[in-house]
Parts: C-alpha cells; sequence; structure tokens
C-alpha cells in the first residue's frame, strides 16, 4: 500500500484543507481516503449512529480530488493529522511557488476504530430520481440547526440529545421524501450549497440516496426499516 498521495498542484491542497476543516467542526474525527485510478476520494461523516439506541441516519460527506495515478489505497486517518500535513504542504508551495507542481502528502498513521468508516457507499449503480434547489436545503437545515438549540439547552442527558439530533435530523424533507434532513445539514456545513440557485441532483441506488451539488456529495443510507425500496 502506498503511503503518500500527490495533489495536481496548491489549489487542490487547499480545496482539501477547506472540506476537512469544515467537516471537523461537525465530527472532529477521522476521514476514508480511498485511491485508486488516479482519484482520490475523501469520506467524512456527519451523521451516524452512537448506539442501538440511536435512530439517527448514516449521513456521509465526499469530495474527489485528482491525485498521482500510481497511488492506491483504502484508509482512515485522523483529521487533524491529515490537516497538519496538508498546511506543511501548503507552507512549502508558498516558499516555492508554482501552482501547476504536484504536491506530495504523506499518509497519517491510521485508526480502527471509527465504526462509520465500515459502511461503504457503491460507486457505480446510481440512477438520477429528482432534484432540488441549494436554496431548500439551506433552509431545511437552517430550521433544524434553530430547533436542535432550542430543544437542548445547557446541561441535558446523552440519550435525549441522541433522541433530538436523530429526531430532527431523520425527518424526511418536506420537498423531498425519502430523503433525510441530516442529508440537508450535511450539505449545508461542508460547504457544497455556496449557490442558492443552484440545482442539486438527487440519486438511488439500493438503500441509498446521493445528493450532488458542483462543490460535493451527500451520501445518505436509508434505515433497514425503511418501507422505501
Amino acid at each position: 500500500m502506498d503511503d503518500f498521495f500527490s495533489l495536481v498542484d496548491g489549489l487542490a491542497v487547499s480545496d482539501l484543507q477547506v472540506y476537512l476543516s469544515r467537516a471537523g467542526r461537525v465530527e472532529d474525527g477521522s476521514v476514508r481516503l480511498i485511491a485508486g485510478s488516479g482519484v482520490l476520494a475523501a469520506y467524512t461523516a456527519v451523521l451516524y449512529p452512537r448506539g442501538l439506541l440511536d435512530r439517527i441516519p448514516t449521513v456521509l460527506g465526499l469530495r474527489t480530488f485528482v491525485t498521482d495515478s500510481q497511488a492506491s489505497f483504502d484508509v482512515v486517518v485522523p483529521t487533524r493529522s491529515l490537516l497538519d500535513r496538508l498546511a506543511r504542504a501548503a507552507e512549502t508551495g508558498r516558499e516555492a511557488p508554482d501552482e501547476a507542481r504536484p504536491v506530495q502528502i504523506r499518509l497519517p498513521l491510521q485508526v480502527s476504530t471509527v465504526t462509520w468508516a465500515g459502511i461503504t457507499p457503491p460507486r457505480g449503480g446510481w440512477r438520477r430520481v429528482g432534484e432540488t434547489s441549494a436554496s431548500v436545503l439551506s433552509r431545511v437545515a437552517s430550521d433544524g440547526i434553530a430547533e436542535v438549540a432550542e430543544a437542548i439547552p445547557g446541561e441535558i442527558g446523552e440519550l435525549v440529545v441522541l433522541r433530538v439530533r436523530a429526531e430532527v435530523w431523520g425527518r424526511p424533507i418536506p420537498e423531498l421524501e425519502y430523503v433525510a434532513a441530516g442529508a440537508a445539514f450535511a450539505a449545508e456545513s461542508l460547504g457544497f450549497l455556496a449557490d442558492p440557485e443552484e440545482t442539486v441532483g438527487v440519486f438511488e441506488t439500493g438503500p441509498w440516496t446521493r445528493l450532488t451539488s458542483r462543490r460535493g456529495h451527500v451520501l445518505l443510507k436509508r434505515p433497514a426499516w425503511s418501507l422505501r425500496g
């Protein structure tokens, strides 16, 4: 397995930094990196069940980057450690500016206790089933954040927090009957909804739904008990 990867230039490094920084504000943990065929896929967790009683949906963010065609790996690494290495790579690039030059980043040590990383969304078989607008998703995210904040004031038990978050983010988006509000929260938190007028595609395969904008993808796994096929 390779222990490093290359991004095409300093702009790509900055792009990955911004994405991971946003993801770290939501879930300050790990990122799953899958490299192969010249593409680096960076998966981050936004929402996922924390126990058997937690009914919150699994919601992941995904950004892809062009990388060295020889790199091939599937690893889970600490987000902070990778951000540190990206920062050093960016600093080196500023000392010798050349935006067209590939930037090599060494992988941090892997972690092996990340439960959500064992859930692998499919790469193919997606079919477009609809669309929505970035403004709709932003509104749903904003309303949900306000509702969670109002329902969880100050000190409160963990089970209550889990119940409130599952109720708010597991609720269907009115305009998208089978898409949970947690997908809108993920798209907003990860910076995928920069243009309110942008059309966001909705795709499905098996139990998975994907929201795709120009800036990235949100992947939502429907619960096993969902009636949706």
